[in-house]
């Protein structure tokens, strides 16, 4: 019987040699708290996640046609609506943030193919899946958990099998203007035309390149809003090349489900 409520959220690097694949991991632990639901919002990261004890609950999916589910192992592509994450007052795990130009290496597909969908990952990862969340299950401490998953990763990486060397520099370009480089400008850069650019970075990173500008403007947008000493929403929208607060509004109630101010209220930050 719980007494004490746990509440535990870290994250880590992974070892250098993952680093072009993977951004973060975040372990979280809680038992003993109020049941809650929790966004899981557009970013520019596939997401992983093995559990450690409750399975996790998906009440529901940015795929609408897809039902709600429990998951041991749930690995999700890039997408443009949250899914609903519903926890009874106990929930672990660890998440891991993969880069859409690490799905190759370490899925064996591209991110294209998981877009818009979540999946339990030993469906499309196999035995490997089920290999990982073993390793994570048995180490001691997030520490340990985190150890576990470099030796885990770092086996797959080894197999490494890596996007057109333009769609890889047009997603990096796309990155570090915060999303706010156009496709003429992403495909000049690259020497393709805008068309060529287009159909193939969606087939490797599952938006276009549009679309993926946008969820990489609101994922700043929306780690800002709930960080210490966040901006005025007006100043916020124009920092994150919003035209105006009323355009980040329309952004958040697309993408989030919800106004801002909500968001910032119901969604404090975490680890993740």
């Amino acid at each position: 019987m719980i007494t004490t409520p746990i509440d535990e959220s870290v994250r880590a690097r992974p070892a250098a040699a993952l680093r072009p694949y993977v951004a973060w991991y975040s372990g979280y632990r809680q038992a003993g708290v109020a049941p809650a639901v929790h966004r899981g919002l557009p970013s520019p990261y596939l997401t992983l996640i093995l559990t450690l004890d409750d399975p996790l609950t998906l009440a529901a999916h940015p795929d609408p046609a897809q039902p709600p589910g429990e998951y041991r192992t749930l690995l999700g592509g890039l997408h443009t609506t949250p899914a609903l994450i519903t926890h009874q007052g106990a929930q672990s795990g660890v998440q891991i943030a993969v880069s859409p130009l690490g799905a190759r290496t370490l899925f064996g597909l591209p991110a294209g193919e998981l877009a818009g969908a979540d999946y339990p990952a030993e469906e499309v990862l196999g035995r490997w899946a089920a290999e990982g969340q073993e390793r994570v299950r048995g180490a001691r401490g997030w520490p340990g958990r985190f150890r576990a998953l470099d030796g885990w990763l770092l086996q797959r990486a080894a197999e490494a099998a890596a996007p057109p060397p333009e769609v890889v520099r047009a997603w990096q370009l796309l990155l570090a203007s915060r999303g706010l480089a156009g496709a003429a400008r992403l495909a000049a850069e690259v020497g393709w035309s805008t068309r060529h650019l287009a159909a193939r970075f969606h087939t490797e990173i599952g938006l276009t390149p549009k679309t993926a500008g946008r969820v990489i403007r609101f994922d700043r947008a929306r780690r800002l809003l709930t960080a210490p000493g966040a901006p005025p929403l007006a100043a916020l929208a124009a920092g994150c090349g919003y035209f105006d607060q009323s355009h980040l509004a329309r952004e958040f109630n697309a993408l989030a489900g919800c106004p801002p101010s909500r968001y910032r209220v119901e969604e404090p930050q975490r680890a993740g």
